[in-house]
């Protein structure tokens, strides 16, 4: 299967995933400005048109997009690696949590944050309606290891997610406790730490091409 990423985005928790699986896979970095896929000068929307990462072709050839559809798809595809829900229940749980992440933090709390086109008032508004959204994350991991019962995919997302903090100054990980050693615990998680270095390091290569290219 291939999977269509760009350094440290959302894309990453798939990347953490198929390590998390042994699965093999090609993965074909976009340049997020460009959507130039890196390998071969090809345009990435003409295999999605938003132009956006994830996108994972899988070796039927079905192209499938949205970060939570793609992580419960290898979650499902390798059933051995312990990633996905264990009944009906805990899936609802699972898909619950895909959910929370994908809509109340990343794209409500983070996407105002991290963009440098958005006004300051957009900024704020995020932080002002959205912070309480780290609230019930630190109440819920309290004494708690993962999301689930175990580490799922939404734990890989979940991490991805609060990387970004990173990034945004605004939000200060020692007022959530609970989160920032959720956080730190999982980092150091063998196919989080391997994930996180290499992208990292093609990450600072992103930025060297935008810096020659400005």
């Amino acid at each position: 299967m291939d999977l269509y990423f760009s350094p440290l985005a959302c894309s990453l928790a798939t990347r953490i995933a198929l390590y998390e699986a042994g699965a093999d896979a090609n993965y074909l970095e976009v340049d997020p400005k460009t959507k130039v896929v890196q390998k071969d000068g090809s345009d990435f929307r003409a295999v999605n048109p938003l132009g956006l990462v994830p996108t994972l072709r899988t070796d039927d050839g079905t192209v499938l997009t949205e970060n939570a559809a793609i992580l419960q798809y290898v979650a499902d595809h390798f059933p051995g690696a312990g990633i996905s829900a264990n009944s009906a229940e805990e899936r609802s749980r699972l898909h619950q949590w895909l959910c929370f992440i994908g809509t109340e933090l990343h794209k409500a709390l983070f996407v105002p944050l991290l963009d440098k086109t958005a006004p300051q008032d957009a900024k704020t508004y995020a932080l002002n309606k959205n912070l309480s959204r780290l609230d019930y994350l630190e109440n819920y991991l309290k004494g708690r290891e993962f999301l689930l019962d175990h580490f799922s995919v939404a734990d890989a997302y979940l991490v991805t997610i609060i990387n970004w903090t990173m990034a945004t100054p605004p939000i200060e990980l020692a007022k959530w406790p609970n989160v920032k050693a959720y956080h730190e615990r999982l980092r150091a998680r063998r196919s989080i730490a391997k994930a996180v270095a290499e992208e990292f390091e093609l990450y600072k290569a992103e930025l060297a091409r935008h810096k020659a290219a400005a």
